[in-house]
C-alpha cells in the first residue's frame, strides 16, 4: 500500500514575529517543530506499513528548514521525504497550500491512502486535508480514531464525533485525518535516525511543475487574506487589601461588585 503522509512544520510557540505587510508568520525567524498532530498521522502510517506492507512518502510545503520535519518523519519510518519550497509558494492560505501539495503528490505518482493530522497548531483551521482531497479527486474522512482493517481496496475505520463514534467504510484511494486518540507515537529508533540522516530529501520548486497554474499558488493564489494580526496584550495588577477582616471583606465585596463579578 502506497501512502502519502502530509506533515507541516509549525512554530514552537505562539510567540512569533509577524510580517507587518502580509500579516503572515515569519517562519524562518521562529524555532520550529513537527506539528504535534502530525506525529499521530506518521505513527499510524508506519503501523499500516507494518501490517500491510508498502511505502510511505512524506510531503510538506515550506522554507528549506522544513526538511527537518521530513527527516523526523523518515526517522519514524517514512521511506522518502518531499519538500515543496519556493518563494512563489510563500504566503499561501489553505486553498493555495492544498493546491500546491496536490501538484506535488500527483507528480510523485499514484497512491492508495493520504494520511494527515487533524489540524495544524499554528492555524487550527483543519481545512487543508479536505481541500487537498477535492484537488486529488478522492473521498475524505476526518477525525479517524481507529483504522480497523484494510481489505483489498476497502478501508474500514472508526470516526470520532461530537457525542458518539461511528464506523465508516471508504474505497481507496482516499484521504483521512487522524485524531490523537488513534495511537501513541513511537520514538525514532537508532536505525531510523541513521536512515533519516543518510537519506536525502527531494526538493521541488515551482519550476519543477511546468503545468502548475502560477496564479493559484502563494499569496497571489490565496482566496483569503489576513487583514490584521496581533498578539493579545495582557496586563495583571495586584492591590493589597488592608484592615480588619471585616474591612477587608467589605472592600473586596465592593471591588468585585465594581467589576460586575458579583
Amino acid at each position: 500500500m502506497n501512502m502519502i503522509l502530509c506533515i507541516k512544520q509549525v512554530p514552537e510557540s505562539y510567540t512569533v514575529r509577524l510580517d507587518p505587510v502580509t500579516n503572515t508568520l515569519q517562519r524562518d525567524k521562529a524555532p520550529a517543530i513537527l506539528n504535534p498532530f502530525d506525529l499521530f498521522a506518521a505513527e499510524e502510517a508506519v503501523r499500516l506499513k507494518e501490517r500491510y506492507g508498502g511505502s510511505i512518502y512524506a510531503f510538506t510545503m515550506g522554507i528549506p528548514a522544513a526538511s527537518k520535519a521530513l527527516k523526523e518523519a523518515m526517522a519514524m519510518g517514512a521511506d522518502d521525504g518531499f519538500l515543496l519550497s519556493d518563494r512563489q509558494f510563500a504566503g499561501a492560505d489553505t486553498l493555495a497550500t492544498a493546491y500546491t501539495l496536490a501538484q506535488g503528490i500527483q507528480k510523485r505518482g499514484c497512491f492508495d491512502l493520504v494520511i494527515c493530522g487533524r489540524m495544524a497548531t499554528d492555524g487550527d483551521t483543519a481545512q487543508v486535508p479536505p481541500i487537498l482531497a477535492a484537488f486529488l479527486g478522492v473521498p475524505c474522512l476526518t477525525d479517524i480514531c481507529q483504522i480497523i482493517s484494510v481489505e483489498d481496496d476497502l478501508l474500514r475505520c472508526r470516526r470520532m464525533g461530537d457525542d458518539r463514534y461511528s464506523i465508516w467504510e471508504v474505497r481507496l484511494p482516499a484521504l483521512i485525518t487522524v485524531t490523537k486518540e488513534i495511537n501513541v507515537p513511537r520514538l525514532p529508533s537508532i536505525a531510523g535516525l541513521r536512515y533519516a540522516a543518510g537519506h536525502p530529501v527531494t526538493t521541488w520548486s515551482a519550476a519543477d511543475f511546468p503545468g502548475m497554474d502560477k496564479e493559484r499558488i502563494g499569496l497571489q493564489g490565496s482566496a483569503t487574506q489576513v487583514k490584521h494580526t496581533f498578539v493579545p496584550h495582557q496586563e495583571i495588577s495586584t492591590r493589597m487589601i488592608c484592615g480588619s477582616p471585616e474591612q477587608q471583606a467589605a472592600e473586596l465585596a465592593g471591588e468585585l461588585a465594581r467589576l460586575h463579578i458579583i
